[in-house]
C-alpha cells in the first residue's frame, strides 16, 4: 500500500509517499511560500532534489503540484494516482474528542473544527489539506493523526492547571501536549530497541528542536508532558519563552505598552533562546558563539539543558522511577554537548555517558555506559512513518 502523508502549515505543505509494506520513502518534499509566489521541493528516492519556482495561491495548487510531480513521467514515483492507496494527514490539535487517529468523515471533520480555536494557525490550515486532497482524490481514504492525542491518557492530576474548575468545565482549559505523534513512535521504538518490558517500562522522551517538549511514559501511556495547552509552554524553545510567572505578562505589557496580541508575540517570537540569546534560536549557533566568549549565548545553552534535566528529573518521581531517557528530533538527535550536560545533572540516577557513542549522529544508539543503572538513548524520531502506520491500520480494518 501507498501511503501519502500531508502535513500542512499555514504557508508551507511537508510530504511523503511511502510503500507501506517496506516502510521505503519513495518521494517526499515541501511546498514554500504558499499564498505568496510559490515554490515545489521534490526528491525521488536515489535521485537529487528538484526545485520548481511557481504560483501557488492556494494549498490546492501546492497540492496539484505535488501530486503532478509524483505521477511525472521523468521523475516521478509513480505511474498515476491510482497508485495512491489512502492518505495520512497530519492534524495538530483534537483537544479531548480525539484519544486516536481517526478516519476521515464529515462529522470527524466537524469535530475538528470544534477544536480550531485551540489551535488557530494549525487546524485551519490541517483541514485545508483535507479538503484539497478530497476533492482532487475522491475515492482515496484519508486519516487524522493528531499531535495530542497521545497525551489524553494523562491523568487529571497531570492535565488540570489550579485555575477555577469552570475554565475546565467550560472551556476545556488544560494540558493537552502536543508532538504527540514524535513521542508516541519513539517511546514505542525505545521499548524495541532497548529490550525492555512493554506493560512495565519507564521511558522519558526527550523531543528537543526548535520546539521542544519532554514526555513521561509508564507502561506505553502518556502520563504527564511539558507542552500544555499550546506549545508555549514547558522547557526554553527557539523562540518561545516555555513556562514563565503569569505576572510577568501583565508587568512587561505595561512597560512595553503592549496589548494581548503584543505580548503573545513576544512570547512565541521572541523569546527562548533567541531572546536569551540576541544571537539566533539555532543551537548550532549559539555553541559557536559561546565558544568565542558571548555570555548571553552561554546562558541561553545552560537554561535549556539546566531546564530539560529538571522535568527529567520531575518525571522520574512521577513514574517513581526510569528505566530509559531518551532524545530526539533536531537538537536532541544531532547535539552531543546538551545530552552530555543534560544527563550531568543526572548521576544520582547512576547514570554515565559513552563520549565515542555519543558523538555517532542519525541512529539509534545507546549513549550510557555498560554500567549505567539507567539506559541513555538517541532515536531517530519519525513522525511520517507514524502517521503512515497508524492510516494502513484504519484503512484495513
Amino acid at each position: 500500500m501507498n501511503v501519502l502523508v500531508i502535513n500542512c502549515g499555514s504557508s508551507s505543505l511537508k510530504y511523503q509517499l511511502i510503500d507501506s509494506q517496506s516502510e521505503e520513502v519513495l518521494a517526499k518534499g515541501l511546498c514554500e511560500r504558499i499564498g505568496i509566489d510559490g515554490r515545489l521541493v521534490y526528491q525521488k528516492a536515489g535521485m537529487d532534489k528538484i526545485t520548481t519556482e511557481a504560483p501557488m495561491p492556494t494549498h490546492k495548487e501546492a497540492i496539484q503540484m505535488v501530486l503532478d510531480a509524483l505521477t511525472d513521467k521523468e521523475n516521478g514515483a509513480i505511474a498515476s494516482l491510482s497508485e495512491v492507496d489512502a492518505i495520512g494527514h497530519r492534524i495538530v490539535h483534537g483537544g479531548e474528542k480525539f484519544a486516536k487517529s481517526a478516519l476521515i468523515t464529515d462529522e470527524m471533520i466537524k469535530a475538528v473544527e470544534e477544536c480550531n480555536e485551540l489551535a488557530p494557525l494549525h487546524n485551519p490550515a490541517n483541514l485545508i489539506g483535507i479538503r484539497v486532497c478530497a476533492e482532487l482524490m475522491p475515492d482515496v481514504p484519508q486519516v487524522g493523526v493528531f499531535d495530542t492525542a497521545f497525551h489524553q491518557t494523562m491523568p487529571a492530576k497531570a492535565y488540570l492547571y489550579g485555575l477555577p474548575i469552570d475554565y475546565y468545565r467550560n472551556y476545556k482549559v488544560r494540558r493537552y501536549g502536543f508532538h504527540g505523534t514524535s513521542h508516541s513512535f519513539v517511546s514505542k521504538h525505545a521499548v524495541e530497541f532497548l529490550g525492555l518490558d512493554p506493560a512495565s517500562s519507564k521511558v522519558i522522551v526527550c523531543h528537543l528542536g526548535n520546539g521542544s517538549s519532554i514526555s513521561a511514559v509508564a507502561g506505553g501511556k502518556c502520563v504527564d508532558t511539558t507542552m500544555g495547552l499550546t506549545p508555549l509552554e514547558g522547557v526554553v524553545m527557539g523562540t518561545r519563552s516555555g513556562n514563565i510567572d503569569p505576572a510577568i505578562v501583565e508587568y512587561i505589557a505595561k512597560k512595553e505598552n503592549l496589548d494581548v496580541a503584543g505580548i503573545m508575540n513576544v512570547l512565541n517570537k521572541k523569546s527562548g533562546l533567541m531572546g536569551l540569546s540576541g544571537v539566533s534560536s539555532d543551537m548550532r549557533d549559539l555553541e559557536a558563539a559561546a565558544d568565542s566568549g558571548n555570555e548571553d549565548a552561554r546562558n541561553a545553552v545552560e537554561v535549556l539543558c539546566y531546564g530539560i534535566a529538571k522535568f527529567v528529573g520531575g518525571y522520574v518521581a512521577a513514574m517513581n522511577g526510569v528505566d530509559a531517557i531518551i532524545f530526539t528530533a533536531g537538537i536532541g538527535e544531532n547535539d552531543g554537548r546538551v545530552r552530555e550536560t543534560v544527563c550531568s545533572y543526572l548521576g544520582y540516577l547512576g547514570i554515565a555517558i559513552d563520549p565515542e557513542a555519543n558523538k555517532k549522529r542519525g541512529e539509534d544508539v545507546v549513549i550510557s555506559t555498560a554500567d549505567s543503572r539507567v539506559k541513555v538513548a538517541v532515536i531517530p524520531t519519525n513522525e511520517e512513518l507514524a502517521i503512515c502506520r497508524d492510516t494502513v491500520a484504519l484503512v484495513q480494518k
